[in-house]
């Protein structure tokens, strides 16, 4: 039996560390692997800018997925599913954007939380069940659609490549969605071991290192001994060669150069090269001016790389962009939560109260982010020994949501001022 525990916790550390992997490709967030799967396998090979099905709509949907319009691109997207129901890539460009839009609305896109490890425990709104069964219905029918093809070719480069997006995606589905992380990363390695294979078979396929890439980072920052347990199950890595080739993508122009530009910007962050990763996420933010997620992450690159002033003003230049209309739709609110926290560390409790009590001051924000700007807000005015306001915004926290952490922490400083961490 202590053979059994003890391999039960490498496989828990492999998974808690791993697991960054799926999160990040995801991303983010920001972007996605949907775009690493749309071309034919022709145009991998001459790494042009094209799409498979060779679909008009494309473009557009894409262009709305990563500017974060996400109704528009699971409309368009499932328009072009439509035209193309056989498709395996038309089916996982919609699954895709059906995915991040619940991703992001579930609140787990906020790329702060994965410069770290944190994001494995940290709690967020639930799924919606029909958007949980419409993604598995849509992971089913691509890897059909997959299996199909590669019964009669096994070696068919397009379905192996379609295959790991899709493997890849579920693993997102899985880990983030539903928390069962052993098939998370078992989908996680067939998504990898399918474009390694991609890579055997057409070495020059760089769309293939986008997934192979990121692994081989992730895992080659693992403790040695959980390393070489990992390797056990498929998960060799070695970091300098996943930022190699991340940096190949990113560098080509393919569509993968824009997912491997965001994975280079939250890799570089945790390796805390930030004079690397600005230039990337605002080059990312020219391209895409409405996704908030970059702009957000110019401002928290700045604050790890202790540019505190600078990081107040890229917090205050979306706060205002978003007042004015620039981020219809999305939760541009997080801009004043982050201005908080950074004001906080500075011990300006006044300016943090303040960029804490703007999130109450807009329509319709968003429950989580209003809880955590309302608990901040009443720490803040405990600090300031403003006990009546303090306390309102902590009745405020448990009216929004009475089981959440947020609300456990104000029932405890209603009881108790909060007197600093």
């Amino acid at each position: 039996m202590a053979h059994f525990s003890g391999l039960g916790l490498i496989l828990r550390m492999i998974i808690s560390k791993s697991f960054i992997v799926l999160c990040l490709i995801v991303l983010v967030s920001c972007g996605s692997l949907a775009a690493a799967q749309a071309a034919a396998r022709e145009s991998r090979q001459t790494d042009k800018l094209s799409y498979r099905p060779d679909d008009p709509a494309n473009a557009s949907a894409f262009d709305h997925f990563y500017n974060l319009e996400y109704d528009r691109a699971v409309q368009q997207f499932g328009e072009v599913l439509q035209r193309h129901q056989d498709d395996p890539f038309a089916v996982n460009h919609y699954l895709t954007a059906v995915l991040f839009r619940e991703l992001y609305r579930m609140g787990v896109l906020n790329t702060g939380e994965y410069a770290n490890d944190s994001f494995v425990k940290a709690a967020h709104n639930p799924a919606d069940p029909k958007a949980k069964q419409q993604i598995k219905d849509l992971a089913a029918r691509a890897f059909k659609l997959e299996e199909d093809r590669l019964s009669a070719s096994q070696n068919d480069v397009d379905m192996l490549y379609a295959r790991g997006v899709t493997r890849a995606q579920f693993a997102t589905y899985t880990g983030l969605v539903e928390h069962a992380w052993l098939s998370a990363l078992r989908n996680a390695v067939g998504a990898r071991h399918d474009h390694e294979r991609v890579l055997e078979l057409a070495p020059n396929d760089l769309q293939a290192k986008l997934i192979v890439g990121a692994h081989n980072y992730v895992v080659g920052n693992l403790p040695w001994g959980v390393k070489v347990a990992g390797s056990v199950v498929g998960l060799g890595g070695n970091k300098d060669k996943g930022l190699q080739y991340l940096r190949e993508c990113a560098a080509g122009s393919g569509e993968t150069s824009v997912d491997a530009r965001i994975l280079l910007v939250l890799f570089l962050r945790r390796e805390r090269r930030f004079d690397e990763a600005l230039p990337i996420v605002r080059g990312l933010i020219s391209a895409y001016p409405h996704n908030l997620l970059m702009a957000l992450e110019e401002g928290n690159l700045l604050r790890a790389a202790n540019k505190n002033s600078e990081a107040a003003t890229v917090y205050r230049r979306v706060w205002q962009a978003g007042k004015e209309g620039d981020y219809s739709g999305l939760h541009y609110e997080t801009s004043a939560l982050s201005l908080g926290d950074l004001l906080r560390d500075q011990k300006d409790y006044v300016g943090a109260a303040s960029s804490y009590d703007m999130v109450n001051g807009i329509p319709q924000p968003d429950s989580e982010i209003l809880r955590k700007s309302n608990l901040g807000a009443g720490e803040m005015y405990d600090m300031l020994r403003n006990r009546d306001l303090a306390l309102k915004r902590y009745e405020q926290v448990v009216a929004v949501n009475t089981t959440s952490p947020q609300a456990d922490e104000a029932r405890k400083y209603i009881q108790d001022p909060y007197k600093g961490d």
